[in-house]
């Protein structure tokens, strides 16, 4: 290289005016105090110094590096674990095919052309169904253009006349992010605009796209921040404008999440829909509590229970919520404990049944208060919300296989009388 004059090769002990008109300085002589004075020099000059293997003389590092140019991946360790990095990015060289460079520069041949016919909202649709498309991939891999050409034509022909959004319900589960199925996160981070509601955890919302608006419709027991009718029409609303919308609701959708109702609202608007189903609150907390739904000792059957109706409280039939070997859960029930504590003692469920109030599941504030069906009132006091009630005998299991969060030992009933 130095005979090509590609690079200025100086033959001499290092001296500080080799930085003169630098700006970056690699040091990589095989004695410490020479990489020192090197370092020390920059340092003073302001400029940028990387010795070689050494973190502590180094004012950056070098990243490893996935060449797909012009797409590139860099992964660092901050100089703390070199080799490390260098396995990793051997991991990403087997995985990413070696056609992303083309398909990067395929993109930006294209980006103006896009630009052109298709307004902000509609873009990533369109990038997202033309990058993500196996045909394109093939076709650059054998370098015939034309058929790539061809299929992004059509896409782009396709998303121009389309302009009609969709909306997907998606079911967010009970609060631990880690809960969220894949189609889920896909769809999070793939959203114009999500509306959501107060049960979301904020964990999950910050798995949202950045730029997607998000919207709090923020419903709760008595008291509707936006009306149900109004959530109804901003769905269609903003579909209507071209936009992917999630509405994305604590636990599933479909139980108690009025998810029917929904969608039944976009029928005859000709907005597609679909629904991703989340882990509901029953499952995520009993199962973070360490109390199984079901259990061949106690239960062989179970009841989701909610006393709230479209007007109110609703009339259940509390002699067969009474059968035996079978876990009741009541969502929504937290105010009125006395009232499900009361109609089940008089349909005949005994007083000592065992209960369990779970407030907060799956999240790192979980708290678990357990203790008899006529005790149900008082466990309910100073319990917050969103909080799930179980009544069975299954109960009895969560003080031995409890794994997560703070469960407060049960409460003895001659001391509560």
């Amino acid at each position: 290289l130095a005979d090509r004059q590609i690079l200025r090769w100086l033959k001499e002990p290092f001296s500080p005016w080799h930085m003169d008109e630098m700006w970056l300085v690699i040091a990589a002589t095989n004695r410490r105090e020479v990489n020192r004075q090197v370092f020390e020099e920059a340092t003073r000059r302001r400029l940028f110094c990387n010795v070689v293997d050494d973190p502590e003389l180094s004012s950056f590092v070098m990243p490893s590096i996935v060449d797909r140019s012009p797409l590139l991946v860099a992964i660092s360790s901050a100089g703390q674990a070199p080799v490390l990095a260098r396995l990793l990015r051997e991991q990403l060289e087997a995985l990413l095919p070696h056609h992303l460079g083309k398909l990067a520069e395929f993109a930006g041949r294209w980006r103006e052309r896009v630009k052109a016919r298709l307004p902000a909202s509609a873009r990533r649709g369109f990038w997202e169904r033309l990058l993500g498309a196996d045909r394109l991939g093939q076709a650059l891999e054998r370098c015939d253009d034309a058929a790539a050409t061809r299929l992004a034509e059509q896409l782009l022909d396709e998303q121009a006349s389309a302009r009609r959004g969709e909306v997907v319900l998606v079911g967010a589960g009970p609060g631990d992010p880690g809960l969220l199925t894949l189609h889920a996160l896909r769809h999070l981070q793939q959203a114009d605009v999500v509306i959501y509601d107060r049960l979301v955890s904020k964990e999950v919302l910050a798995l949202v796209r950045r730029d997607a608006h998000q919207l709090f419709v923020g419903k709760e027991r008595s008291h509707h921040s936006v009306p149900q009718d109004e959530i109804n029409q901003r769905l269609v609303e903003e579909a209507r404008q071209g936009h992917k919308v999630v509405r994305l609701k604590g636990g599933d959708p479909f139980i108690f999440g009025r998810g029917g109702e929904e969608l039944e609202a976009l029928i005859g608007s000709g907005i597609g829909f679909q629904v991703i189903p989340g882990i509901t609150a029953a499952s995520g907390c009993s199962a973070y509590a360490g109390i199984p739904l079901t259990h061949r000792d106690h239960a062989q059957s179970v009841r989701f229970v909610s006393i709230h109706g479209k007007e109110g409280a609703i009339e259940l039939n509390w002699r067969a919520l009474c059968e035996p070997k079978q876990t009741l859960v009541f969502y929504m029930g937290l105010s009125l404990c006395p009232l499900i504590s009361e109609q089940l003692q008089h349909a005949g469920m005994p007083a000592n049944m065992p209960v369990a109030l779970i407030e907060r599941g799956t999240t790192p504030a979980q708290r678990v208060i357990s203790g008899t069906l006529e005790q149900l009132p008082s466990l309910a006091e100073g319990v917050a919300s969103p909080a799930l009630i179980m009544v069975g005998s299954v109960v009895t299991l969560g003080q031995k296989l409890a794994w997560f969060g703070h469960s407060s030992p049960p409460i003895n009933p001659a001391a509560a009388s």
